[in-house]
């Protein structure tokens, strides 16, 4: 299920003990590599951890939960190998605050005991505070979202050094190249600019293949890979997909109610249109006396924060959400995912249902 298209790629890995042998892992980085629950490399990491392992420009488009993640920070970690008080050598963007959170928490693990240190701006305030001539000194993986990055590097003089970037990473480079007024694209090419490294190694990672991310990556990029896993644009094929018909905007309603009657197996997430119809929704829901609860942009950092700590921890059993969270979230063990709206678009499908 790996096509990969390039010049001189090198063979898939089928163990972390391959690693070992010809790409030198660090024997701590196995450790906390294999403290995850992963035996062996899912079939993104096979083909990916060997392409960045060669520092080789890379776009990957693999399933949401195929381990994507891991597949950037090992070859990160491994390449920086300790702790060095030049300034920043790593940079991992997302489109979300809740995604960037996350994969820091995975480098917090993955970074154990390697004396490596990661950093994760949530707040611009803060950063403005920690950023200054001695931060360079504390962190050498920094992992954010565009629009904060940006910010720091606008401001006079500017509160980030980037110039030591060594590796640069996209997670859900879709969502950040997409078309449309909510991109990143110049935040990025801004972001892209200042990272002047000569040597730096590029990758992008996303579930689904698009026009304007392989057209930037086939630009600016010398020497790519392209990995595709199973059949580009598709869902997983390990979800189990079902239409039902409801005849009206009030059968919705009703045949939701059915399916709470007949006994949902929770955590379950339920994908709406809009916040209106997310707070609907919720009302409707908590009426009938179901532990729901509902997350969407007009709720604050800290309740959104509160409310997937909440859902993770299975003190909430129905969470409704807006596109927002359609992204890069990784809930596991989710049962069910209800699009109670229809998608804008087939990727957007995609990443939805990919969260179970």
């Amino acid at each position: 299920s790996i096509t990969a298209l390039g010049k001189n790629i090198p063979a898939p890995v089928l163990s972390f003990d391959d690693l070992i042998r010809d790409y030198k892992l660090l024997p701590r980085l196995q450790k906390n590599v294999l403290s995850y629950g992963f035996s062996q490399p899912t079939p993104i990491q096979m083909q990916a951890l060997p392409v960045l392992f060669q520092k080789r420009a890379l776009m990957a488009c693999a399933p949401t939960g195929s381990g994507k993640t891991l597949a950037f920070l090992t070859p990160i970690i491994n390449g920086l190998r300790s702790h060095k008080t030049t300034g920043l050598r790593a940079l991992v963007l997302a489109p979300t605050r809740e995604l960037a959170q996350q994969i820091y928490r995975e480098c917090s693990e993955l970074t154990r005991e390697t004396g490596l240190r990661t950093h994760f701006i949530s707040k611009v305030s803060e950063a403005k505070q920690k950023h200054g001539a001695e931060c360079k000194q504390k962190y050498d993986i920094l992992i954010s979202t565009p629009n904060r990055v940006r910010f720091l590097l606008q401001q006079q003089p500017p509160l980030l050094d980037l110039k030591g970037v060594e590796w640069f990473v996209l997670d859900e480079a879709d969502r950040l190249m997409e078309e449309g007024q909510n991109n990143f694209k110049e935040q990025l090419d801004d972001i892209y600019a200042a990272c002047s490294h000569p040597q730096k190694c590029v990758a992008f990672f996303s579930a689904t293949y698009t026009v304007p991310v392989a057209k930037w990556a086939l630009r600016h990029l010398k020497n790519l890979v392209r990995i595709t896993i199973g059949v580009q644009n598709s869902a997983t094929d390990t979800v189990q997909q079902e239409l039902l018909f409801v005849g009206s905007e009030s059968g919705k309603l009703v045949a939701m109610r059915n399916l709470v009657r007949q006994g949902l197996q929770p955590p379950v997430l339920v994908f709406v249109q809009s916040k209106d119809r997310a707070k609907q929704l919720f009302e409707e829901l908590l009426y009938d006396g179901i532990n729901v609860d509902v997350i969407h942009a007009e709720r604050s950092q800290h309740q959104r924060d509160n409310c997937v700590r909440a859902f993770r921890e299975g003190n909430i059993w129905v969470l409704i959400c807006t596109e927002l969270m359609g992204r890069g979230i990784d809930f596991k063990g989710v049962n069910l995912v209800i699009n109670y709206d229809f998608p804008p678009t087939t990727i957007s499908y995609i990443h939805r249902i990919g969260r179970t």
